[in-house]
């Protein structure tokens, strides 16, 4: 049986650049060479695609001075890449395609309606669910018609907040009190994301997410235990769902340093919670991902208070591979490894029913 290329990308335009590229060494470790060719292209944060050779190159980040540009090509008669150096273009054939990428322009359902055009089968959500899931505001307005608690919010226009600052603050301290988490609609890895404790703290919140995405929510604090749950599955496969994982945070939240960089936060699977609390956890983690439509894989993200209430944080279609990555410590630890989860989800991509 000849060996079918997949063509891996990594890097993108977003704030979590450098998560995508840490999980795309793990993820590449973990392909089945014999069964796949590997094609890796890299995309700077300036938006320039490019062919690397190695893992290695990865890592190192060396990958950067490439001088092969590769670009996919929308025709869909083609299903290629077009890789260009010196002047000189030449194609390579791509089988599926593996987008690890977090956030912007790579989890949001862009690369995603490339892939679509170019009809070739890809890992993951697909164009709608990886755009609603993206946006917070959408994920709330579709978990609000399944019953399934979340935070209570308060939705923020950028161009509102610019126009009448001091009536969006007013509207928030009369909706909770304080402390009040401060989110960018659009963003991932907490990246732009604050604790406000008092309104000069909600108004530099405020601010700081505005540079991160046009729509803004401004939550209640919810005291519990911050839970994750993977799901896996989609289409005419049933959907799966892990089991769970605590994140115990060294920092005040577990924000954007203390997920990658502080050694002294720590992921606990299968913690003690109340009562049936993890399995309530795992079977709203399954609504949901079918709520969003759902394909391939998730990270569904909750609270779980002390008297076992459970409520809805937030969705990641495509969450990390990093060595702390909470999404395939769950699996292994359901006797999954790394390599039959890389697996499955590749297959799971030529499942998919493409236009």
């Amino acid at each position: 049986m000849s060996k079918k290329t997949i063509a891996v990308l990594f890097g993108g335009q977003s704030s979590e650049h450098i998560v995508s590229c840490m999980s795309a060494a793990n993820v590449i470790d973990q392909i089945d060479t014999l069964r796949y060719n590997l094609l890796l292209i890299g995309i700077t944060e300036s938006g320039h695609w490019l062919k690397t050779e190695s893992v290695e190159d990865i890592r190192s980040g060396a990958w950067r001075e490439s001088q092969t540009e590769a670009i996919i090509s929308p025709d869909a008669t083609q299903k290629c890449v077009i890789l260009t150096q010196n002047g000189e273009s030449r194609k390579i054939s791509v089988d599926v395609a593996f987008p690890i990428l977090h956030g912007p322009y790579g989890e949001d359902g862009t690369i995603q309606g490339l892939f679509e055009m170019a009809h070739i089968p890809y890992v993951g959500c697909g164009v709608l669910s990886s755009a609603v899931s993206m946006d917070k505001l959408y994920t709330k307005m579709i978990v609000s018609t399944l019953g399934i608690r979340q935070a209570a919010y308060v939705p923020v226009l950028v161009w509102k907040l610019r126009k009448d600052p001091d009536s969006i603050i007013r509207q928030i301290e009369q909706s909770f009190p304080y402390p009040v988490f401060v989110k960018p609609a659009n963003a991932g890895s907490s990246r732009g994301i604050t604790k406000a404790e008092n309104r000069e703290q909600l108004l530099a919140g405020l601010e700081e997410a505005a540079n991160h995405d046009s729509k803004i929510l401004v939550e209640e604090t919810i005291t519990g235990h911050e839970i994750e749950c993977a799901v896996l599955g989609g289409g005419d496969k049933p959907v799966m769902s892990s089991g769970v994982g605590e994140i115990l945070a060294a920092a005040e939240f577990y924000d954007f340093d203390a997920k990658y960089f502080n050694e002294e936060s720590r992921t606990v699977i299968d913690p003690d919670l109340p009562e049936d609390a993890a399995e309530r956890v795992r079977k709203a983690a399954e609504q949901i991902f079918n709520a969003v439509d759902g394909y391939g894989l998730a990270r569904v993200d909750f609270f779980v208070k002390k008297d076992g209430e459970i409520i809805f944080n937030e969705i990641n279609t495509m969450p990390g591979f990093t060595a702390i990555s909470m999404y395939p410590m769950l699996w292994e630890a359901r006797g999954l490894s790394k390599r039959i989860l890389i697996d499955r989800l590749i297959t799971l991509a030529f499942e998919r029913k493409v236009r």
